[in-house]
């Protein structure tokens, strides 16, 4: 199980997997791929300020055409509550997608440096 965060599914959707590194280009074509709901609203939002041509339910819908994603159906609640614990970022986006993943221990594939110096379990370069 990996979770994406929000610029990897927006490259994922792209088609440019070639930004990732090979080693987890093999961990997107063989573990179940899923994204919290806020990537799907942050990829919305960056769609309505001009920064990507295609909505997040657009994005997540095909997404999971294409490669079999899935959006998190973890209780809210507990992705609050292992968010509330989050306390090195002050972006709402990064910690509850950082949470959706931590809950279950879960790698994140993730471009930003301020995550993977905190969470453990995110991903970039090499694997």
């Amino acid at each position: 199980m990996i979770y994406l965060d929000t610029h990897a599914a927006a490259w994922l959707y792209a088609g440019l997997a070639e930004r990732f590194a090979p080693s987890v280009r093999e961990l997107l074509e063989r573990e179940d791929l899923f994204v919290s709901p806020m990537v799907e609203l942050e990829l919305q939002y960056l769609h309505e300020i001009g920064r990507l041509g295609e909505g997040g339910r657009t994005v997540v819908a095909g997404l999971g055409a294409l490669v079999g994603l899935r959006v998190c159906d973890r209780p809210f609640g507990q992705v609050v509550a292992k968010a509330l614990e989050l306390t090195w970022t002050r972006d709402p986006f990064d910690r509850l997608i950082v949470a959706q993943a931590a809950v279950t221990d879960a790698l994140l594939v993730t471009k930003d440096r301020g995550i993977r110096e905190h969470y453990v379990r995110a991903v970039w370069e090499d694997v």
